[in-house]
Formats: structure tokens, C-alpha cells, sequence
């Protein structure tokens, strides 16, 4: 009977046969042993980690002492910075006042933060520690509770470096911020929350590269040709607005 069966039927039946067998040993053998031993690893991870001594104290405790700190805190720009980002696991401290927790006063712990880095979002308040008040603790003129810029920055580039550096090398060097920006005073002070303004449409740049703009050192275009419906700087970087590569 099995000598009539094509060769290829056995093979096939042979490898099913073996797929199957697999699948009933991972089923009630391996799975049950690799599962029992997840849990127990899982179990003694879980015991390990209680068995650690609790060192934090947690975002909320230092309010119980430190009212006025809290207070002035919870208003100013490191209202969403623990405590204990600063002063360290403050536990000991709660547990026995004594324990004293530490204040740094260095520049360079504050440099984590707000040394220049250009990953950073922009706005996000950066400096370079070389050439800003070198020598002295920051704390001399901000206070960490609340650090409010001890005056205003008067240049746009004291927050928004990165884009200071492109423009610098662009066309547009020698345009003032102000000229496409209009930003509020209060911006200086809540950047986040009051923002300057953009140009909306295409009119906006076309008052310096409209065929017929006074503007004689700026490059002229057909705007009524040029870039069809789209935005200018669908295609032009606004701060390096070099030649767009569409071709039209």
C-alpha cells in the first residue's frame, strides 16, 4: 500500500509529521519550563529591587519644610525640575533633618543643562560657559528657584544661536530679525508662551523679489509664474535662502 504513494506524498508527510511534533513539544514541554522559569526570574527581580534601600524622597515631601522655595518654584521656569534633580536623594534628609542634601554651586552642574548643544529645542534657554561671566557661579545671578535672566537678552542670537550661525552665512546676513519677525516684549521674558510672528503668505517676500519691488540688491522673480501655488519657503529656507533645486 505505501510502495504506491508517490515518493514526494512521503516526503511531505514526513515533514509535516516533524512540524507538528515540534509544535506539541514546544506546546506542553518547553513553553511550560521557560515560562515557569521567566516567572521566577521575574519574581526574585521584582524581590531584589524591594529589598533596596528607599533613597528618594520623592517631588511633593520638600513642600512640607521648604514653603517659600516651593512657592517661588512652582512659578518660575524650573517649576517641572524635582528638587532632587538638584539637590540629590533627599530620604536621609526627611528621615533626620541633620543629613544635610547637597547644593551645588559649581558652573559645570548647571552646564548639563544649559551649555549649548544644538539638539536642544530651540528657545531652550543655552549659553557657552567659556565667554558668559566666566569665573563666577551661576547662582550669582540667577537664583535656582526661579532663574529669571538677571536682564533680558537684547540680541535674538542669545537664544536662538543656531539659527544666528546660519543666517550669518546666507543672503539674509544683513537683514534684522525684525524685519520678517515682529516679537512682542514679552517674549523675551516667556518665549514658549508669547511667540513672535511669521509671514503667512507669498506677498510677504515678494515686496523685496517681485519683479517690480524697489528692493534693487534682492534677486528678482515672476511671482505670477514663479512657484505656482506653493509657499516661498515650501522650497527657500527663509534663513539660508539659497537657489531651490526644483528646477521649473
Amino acid at each position: 500500500m505505501l510502495k504506491k504513494i508517490p515518493e514526494q506524498i512521503r516526503r511531505l508527510a514526513v515533514v509535516i509529521g516533524t512540524i507538528v511534533a515540534a509544535v506539541i513539544a514546544i506546546r506542553f514541554v518547553i513553553l511550560p519550563s521557560s515560562m515557569f522559569d521567566m516567572q521566577f526570574h521575574h519574581r526574585s527581580t521584582v524581590e531584589r529591587e524591594v529589598a533596596k534601600n528607599i533613597a528618594f524622597a520623592g517631588a511633593t515631601v520638600c513642600a512640607t519644610c521648604h514653603v517659600d522655595q516651593m512657592a517661588k518654584k512652582s512659578k518660575g521656569y524650573h517649576k517641572n525640575v524635582s528638587c532632587e534633580t538638584c539637590h540629590g536623594a533627599a530620604r536621609t534628609h526627611i528621615e533626620n533633618p541633620v543629613n544635610k542634601p547637597t547644593a551645588p554651586r559649581g558652573r559645570e552642574f548647571c552646564a548639563f543643562c544649559h551649555a549649548y548643544d544644538p539638539s536642544r529645542p530651540t528657545g531652550f534657554p543655552q549659553i557657552n560657559p567659556v565667554v558668559h561671566n566666566p569665573l563666577k557661579p551661576c547662582t550669582t545671578c540667577h537664583s535656582p528657584h526661579d532663574p529669571v535672566p538677571s536682564e533680558a537678552p537684547r540680541e535674538c542670537s542669545a537664544c536662538h544661536a543656531q539659527i544666528a550661525n546660519i543666517k550669518s552665512a546666507s543672503p539674509h546676513a544683513l537683514i534684522g530679525c525684525s524685519t520678517c519677525h515682529t516679537a512682542p516684549p514679552q517674549h523675551k521674558i516667556s518665549p514658549r508662551s508669547v511667540v513672535p510672528s511669521k509671514p503667512e503668505t507669498r506677498e510677504f517676500c515678494a515686496k523685496c523679489h517681485a519683479k517690480e519691488a524697489d528692493r534693487k540688491d534682492a534677486p528678482k522673480i515672476d511671482f505670477a509664474s514663479h512657484g505656482d501655488r506653493f509657499l516661498c519657503w515650501d522650497c527657500h529656507y527663509p534663513h539660508l535662502p539659497e537657489r531651490s533645486a526644483i528646477k521649473r
